[in-house]
């Protein structure tokens, strides 16, 4: 394996601070979990995961022969990813105010139904592909990855909202007050997009 611990653990806060901006699957995995208990979320979670797994692979094996080919692409891709980050950071910040708003279709009951509206939810939506396209190429080398290199990936781009949605499944009682709660939801909006901007800021310094 190529890839550095702090690359792994630079791109792994990335995730984790990403899945604290409130958001549907937020609101979905609340209300299942008031519904029918934090087990009935398990499923829409799995979905989730797996969704961001499957378009983290796409984006890496997608990319790689791309920068293989043109080696100044993974430059310009790297100030991609900065640009993302911060754009992303600034929105939430300015719209820290905008309520969330939920997909019904997140919530429909039985495990199976759960799994597949959380994966349907990641699959479909085309900006998901687009995000992984523009991110993962601030952390990684994608000329240099490996297969072993791959599958870590993969792994912490699925592993991460796992373990961060099941994690607000078991407390959703705390957790649905507070992003219920106008003035705490623009708290966190706030927060987060200052993390954000920190990741842009550390993707664009030099690598030592």
């Amino acid at each position: 394996m190529t890839l550095s611990l702090s690359q792994l653990f630079l791109y792994a806060s990335a995730l984790f601070v990403l899945f604290l901006i409130p958001g549907p699957v937020w609101l979905a995995t609340a209300a299942r979990t008031l519904a029918h208990g934090w087990l009935a979320a398990i499923p829409l979670i799995l979905g989730v995961a797996l969704g961001d797994m499957l378009w983290s692979l796409l984006a890496v094996l997608g990319l790689s022969w791309i920068v293989a080919a043109y080696p100044w692409i993974m430059e310009a891709l790297r100030w991609v990813a900065v640009g993302v980050f911060a754009l992303m950071g600034w929105l939430l910040i300015r719209h820290a105010d905008t309520p969330v708003s939920g997909d019904s279709r997140l919530n429909r009951p039985g495990a199976l139904a759960g799994f597949l509206a959380g994966l349907v939810a990641i699959l479909a939506n085309p900006k998901a592909i687009l995000f992984y396209a523009g991110m993962l190429p601030g952390f990684f080398d994608l000329t240099a990855v490996t297969r072993a290199d791959i599958i870590v990936i993969a792994a912490i781009s699925m592993g991460v909202p796992m373990v961060g949605n099941t994690g607000f499944a078991l407390l959703v009682d705390i957790a649905r007050r507070r992003f219920s709660s106008p003035e705490r939801l623009a708290r966190i909006n706030r927060v987060a997009g200052a993390l954000l901007i920190l990741v842009a800021v550390v993707i664009a310094l030099p690598s030592p």
